[in-house]
């Protein structure tokens, strides 16, 4: 098991990976309990992750790498472009705008997001309705990087919406229903068998699961300095065990391979 930093794309002679971003949006509960976190269910049909819950993200576009290196010139372009492709991706799956300057009503983030769809890249839309990003917004959070080709290599960030009243729209292209949900109550649905989650997931909502607010998240974040996890495998004595590394602040470390669904 090993770390790696965070700011580094992989090494010459290393798997080819893909560049991706996650976001995990927060939104206080309308129970008053433990905050909503929007959850994405994939399409059966699409190659990584099909069927699965996970949170809003994909690909880095070498767009949004352009449009880093403009608003983000001082910080390292793997994570600040990942920081765009967070944003871009949140507006193309969910209809949400997040991390603007101004807010952002739920007609404008319908228009954007069609412009989004149709052209492919956000600094069209930052352009056309004039809206100003606040990357900051994001706090990084955690990096995960299975070591094979093709395997994704993403950043998740996290930030807070406050309020619950939002639209979100499913992109039916890619992902089958959005909701809001609890970490735990999303623990809960996978252990019953309402959804599926990938190894990832269910060790970023079991983290998650700790915090009673995005006041807390923070906290944690500040006290476990992002380091890319590399999970690998361990023998034990009940079998084979996909496991992470100790210090990057995850309850859980691990689970029986043959338990674990890894993408």
């Amino acid at each position: 098991m090993s770390s790696t930093p965070s700011d580094q794309p992989i090494p010459p002679g290393g798997p080819a990976v893909v560049p991706a971003a996650t976001v995990v949006i927060f939104r206080h509960s309308a129970t008053g309990g433990a905050p909503d976190v929007l959850m994405v269910q994939r399409a059966k049909e699409m190659r990584f992750a099909g069927g699965a819950a996970v949170f809003p993200g994909g690909r880095v576009d070498p767009a949004d790498r352009e449009l880093a290196r403009r608003l983000l010139p001082d910080e390292a372009e793997e994570i600040a472009a990942a920081r765009i492709a967070a944003i871009r991706e949140t507006l193309e799956e969910t209809g949400l705008m997040i991390a603007t300057r101004q807010p952002v009503g739920a007609q404008e983030a319908a228009q954007a997001r069609a412009l989004l769809l149709e052209d492919g890249r956000l600094d069209t839309v930052l352009a056309r309705f004039g809206w100003e990003l606040e990357p900051a917004a994001l706090t990084f959070f955690a990096h995960w990087c299975p070591l094979w080709d093709k395997a994704f290599d993403t950043r998740f960030f996290v930030t807070d919406l406050g309020t619950g009243a939002v639209d979100i729209t499913v992109d039916a292209t890619e992902n089958s229903r959005l909701f809001w949900t609890s970490a735990a109550e999303a623990l809960d649905m996978a252990d019953s068998g309402d959804i599926s989650v990938i190894f990832p997931t269910r060790r970023n909502l079991e983290r998650l699961a700790q915090y009673a607010s995005h006041a807390e998240a923070l906290a944690d974040i500040a006290a476990h300095p992002v380091a890319r996890i590399h999970p690998s495998i361990e023998e034990r004595e009940d079998g084979e065990w996909l496991v992470i590394a100790e210090g990057h602040g995850y309850p859980v470390r691990g689970q029986l391979k043959a338990t674990a669904r890894r993408g």
